[in-house]
C-alpha cells in the first residue's frame, strides 16, 4: 500500500538567517575594489537607485552618478506623466493614510508623455553621467525607442515578476530575445528569484538580472499575493545560474539583489551571496535629496485593482553622500554603506566583489541577538 503523497517545502534564508564568515587572510579595506561592470558600462559603488518615485528624480540620478553609483529613473512615475511633478509630489506627501490609495490610482491613470520622458532623460545627460530608465514590459515596445532616441545608456524591464516565457491572449508579446537584439543599449531585466528562470532570461540576451520578489519596504506583494523568496536564497540560485551561463557563453551577466536590504550587513551579505551589485529603494529615499519628502511607495501601489504598495514614511537621515559613503552618524548600519562593504570585503580577504562572492557563509539566525541583550532592552524601551 502506498501512503499519500504530501507537497515537500524546501528551506530558504533571508538576511536575518545568516552570517559571514572572516577569510583566512586580512587586507586594508582601502585596497578593496567595489567596482562593478554593466554592459558596457562600469560604476566604482555596487549600488543602484530604484525606480520609485520616491526616491530617484532626475536631480537625484546626477547626484548618484556623481557619486559612483547608478539612479534608474521610472518613464512611468510621474516624471513620465506630468510636466509639473513638485506639485504631484507634495499632494502624495500631504495626503492622508485614508487617502493616498484612491489618490495613487488617480495620479497613475494620467497618461505618459514621450515628451516629458525625452526632458527628463536630457537633464540625467546634460549631468554627464550614465542613464538608466524604467519601464514595464507592458510599455516595453512603445516607450524603449523614445528613450533610446533621447539618449538613455541602460533600460531596465521591470515587474513583480519576470519570465522569459510568459503566456498571453495578446498576438505578440514582449520576447526578450528578439527585443535586446532590436535594442542599442544594455537591457537589465526583473525580477527574478530561481536558477532556471534566471538561466533562461540571461540566454535572451540581457546583460543584468534584477532578484527579489516582494522584500521591499514599501511593497506589499508578498501579503497580497503570497508570492516571494528570501533574498539570499533567492540570490545564491541567480548567481549559480549567472555562473553556469558564464560557463556556457563565455559571456557574464550582473546580477543585482533588488530589494529587502536596510544596512550595510544585509548589503554584504547579498554580495557574499553571490550579488554583483545591490538595488536600494528605501534607504535612498531617506537622502535629503530624495524627492519623495521623507516618504517612499512602490511601483504597484497605484495598480487600479489590486495595489500592492504602500506610502511608507521614511523620514530623512542625512545626504545621499552620507549614506553611501559616510561619515555615519548612527550606529545602526545605515549609513556608510560602500564602507561597510569595504571593511567587510577586508575582513574576509576579498580584493573584488567577484572575490567576494566566494566567502563563506553559515547558517546563523542569532547573529543578531547573540550577547545583544542590552541592545535590545534599548530598542524595547
Amino acid at each position: 500500500m502506498y501512503g499519500p503523497r504530501f507537497k515537500e517545502l524546501r528551506r530558504a534564508y533571508g538576511f536575518e538567517d545568516v552570517a559571514i564568515v572572516p577569510g583566512e587572510v586580512t587586507i586594508n579595506p582601502d585596497l578593496a575594489n567595489t567596482s562593478f561592470t554593466l554592459g558596457q558600462h562600469t560604476f566604482s559603488i555596487p549600488v543602484l537607485a530604484s525606480a520609485m518615485d520616491g526616491a530617484v528624480d532626475p536631480a537625484f540620478a546626477i547626484k548618484m552618478g556623481q557619486l559612483g553609483g547608478l539612479a534608474v529613473l521610472n518613464l512611468e512615475g510621474v516624471h513620465g506623466r506630468y510636466d509639473n511633478p513638485d506639485e504631484v509630489l507634495d499632494q502624495i506627501a500631504q495626503a492622508s493614510k485614508e487617502e493616498i490609495t484612491p489618490l495613487f490610482q488617480k495620479i497613475y491613470s494620467a497618461p505618459i508623455k514621450e515628451a516629458a520622458i525625452g526632458s527628463c532623460i536630457t537633464k540625467i545627460k546634460d549631468g554627464n553621467v550614465v542613464c538608466a530608465v524604467s519601464v514595464t514590459p507592458q510599455n516595453t515596445k512603445r516607450l524603449a525607442p523614445v528613450a533610446v532616441e533621447a539618449g538613455a545608456d541602460i533600460l531596465v524591464v521591470q515587474s513583480t515578476v519576470t519570465t522569459a516565457r510568459h503566456v498571453s491572449r495578446s498576438y505578440k508579446g514582449l520576447i526578450f530575445s528578439e527585443f535586446c537584439q532590436q535594442i542599442s543599449i544594455p537591457v537589465v531585466v526583473g525580477n527574478s528569484v530561481g536558477y532556471n528562470t534566471a538561466l533562461e532570461l540571461m540566454e535572451t540576451g540581457i546583460e543584468g538580472l534584477l532578484v527579489g520578489v516582494g522584500p521591499g519596504a514599501a511593497c506589499t506583494s508578498r501579503e497580497v499575493l503570497g508570492i516571494g523568496v528570501p533574498q539570499i536564497s533567492a540570490t545564491i540560485e541567480c548567481a549559480a545560474a549567472r555562473d553556469e551561463y558564464a560557463r556556457r557563453a563565455g559571456r557574464y551577466v550582473a546580477v543585482i539583489t533588488d530589494g529587502g536590504i536596510r544596512t550595510g550587513g544585509d548589503l554584504c551579505k547579498s554580495v557574499a551571496a553571490g550579488a554583483d551589485a545591490v538595488m536600494l529603494g528605501t534607504p535612498l529615499a531617506q537622502a535629503y535629496e530624495a524627492p519623495g519628502r521623507g516618504y517612499n511607495w512602490g511601483m504597484a501601489s497605484p495598480h487600479p485593482t489590486l495595489p500592492r504598495g504602500i506610502r511608507i514614511e521614511v523620514g530623512t537621515k542625512g545626504s545621499l553622500e552620507q549614506i553611501l559613503m559616510g561619515p555615519s552618524s548612527v550606529t545602526d548600519g545605515t549609513q556608510n554603506l560602500i564602507g561597510a562593504l569595504r571593511t567587510a570585503m577586508g575582513i574576509c580577504g576579498a580584493l573584488t566583489i567577484k572575490d567576494m562572492h566566494q566567502a563563506e557563509m553559515i547558517i546563523a539566525p542569532s547573529i543578531k541577538t547573540e550577547g545583544k541583550i542590552f541592545q535590545m532592552r534599548q530598542l524595547l524601551n
